[in-house]
């Protein structure tokens, strides 16, 4: 029981750190410039993500040659370029990631 209760101590510790950054930051205390810059922040960390998941293998080496995620990240690029939609994003890239690894 010590290892849930610990579990659950961190969960809310970290809970109420990020959300106490959200609650006491308000909107108005930024000025453009600050929002603009910040607004780039998802953009700029979400490749940092990707990455990994994508070239790295098991090992953590990246893995060029028939690595079937590679061609389904840029089937989903381009229906995400294509349809500007996250979940036909992410639902063709699933997708093709499966039909790629199962059928060929």
């Amino acid at each position: 029981m010590n290892e849930w209760a610990l579990i659950i101590y961190c969960g809310i510790i970290t809970y109420l750190t990020r959300f106490s950054m959200i609650a006491i930051l308000r909107k108005e205390m930024f000025n453009d410039r600050i929002r603009e810059i910040l607004s780039y922040v998802p953009s700029a960390i979400f490749p940092a993500i990707i990455f990994p998941a994508i070239f790295l293998n098991d090992a953590g080496i990246i893995h060029i040659n028939d690595n079937p995620k590679i061609l389904a990240s840029m089937i989903a690029m381009i229906i995400g370029i294509i349809s500007r939609s996250i979940l036909a994003t992410i639902f063709s890239g699933l997708a093709s990631y499966w039909l790629i690894i199962f059928i060929f």
